[in-house]
């Protein structure tokens, strides 16, 4: 059984104070507090942290307008992040940036945090601005408990925006999902490997990236 990130809830408090930040409206505010759906921005979504609406602590993630509550992360996905790292790096050398659970500007109401995204080489390392779907060449989600959720809401949101392509890797089945050439919000080409000795993960649209299934999954 999977477990699906919730909908940040808020506060009668921190409603009030999102009101006093000119962030909401009194109308917003009611909606909120009797947990009516209100579509956040990425502007909204960062003022929130200005104010320490949103902390630190807070793991989340603004998903389609919703701030959702992330997964706790398992000692079995750490694992699996920092081999990508090691591995991918090996690949692609200096071309080509690696982010590591890094937001991704993917329009206004969506900045999603994968665990790990090929990005365009810059040189300033995207110190002005998060990278944008442009910017993305390959993304890659992990997944202990939450690849329904990842499947149903996160790969869409990829497709729709329009991320060459997108792996999933499901720790519980020992499987790689990948998924290549988005269009009309859908991944048209989909290739499932299982972990064997022999079996390889290739990118269909980064030809150097060749790696070992065993070695991502462990």
């Amino acid at each position: 059984m999977t477990t699906q990130p919730q909908s940040r809830a808020f506060t009668v408090g921190k409603c009030d104070r999102m009101v006093a930040a000119d962030m909401l409206i009194e109308e917003d505010r009611v909606e909120l507090i009797a947990a009516r759906r209100r579509p956040f921005t990425v502007g909204e979504y960062y003022r929130m942290a200005e104010a320490d609406i949103l902390t630190e602590e807070d793991r989340v993630e603004l998903i389609a307008g919703q701030i959702v509550a992330m997964s706790p992360i398992g000692s079995r996905q750490a694992a699996c992040v920092k081999r990508l790292n090691l591995l991918m790096g090996k690949m692609v050398g200096d071309s080509m940036l690696i982010g590591v659970q890094d937001p991704i500007a993917l329009d206004a109401y969506s900045e999603p945090e994968p665990d790990l995204v090929l990005l365009r080489s810059r040189a300033d390392f995207y110190a002005e601005a998060h990278p944008s779907a442009a910017d993305v060449l390959l993304a890659v989600e992990v997944a202990d408990t939450s690849i329904d959720y990842d499947r149903e809401v996160k790969l869409p949101l990829y497709a729709h925006a329009g991320l060459p392509e997108v792996w999933l890797i499901d720790l519980q089945e020992s499987r790689i999902e990948v998924f290549a050439r988005p269009q009309g919000g859908a991944y048209q080409q989909r290739v499932e490997i299982t972990a064997d000795a022999t079996a390889t993960v290739t990118s269909p649209t980064i030809p150097q990236l060749t790696l070992a299934a065993a070695d991502l999954l462990g």
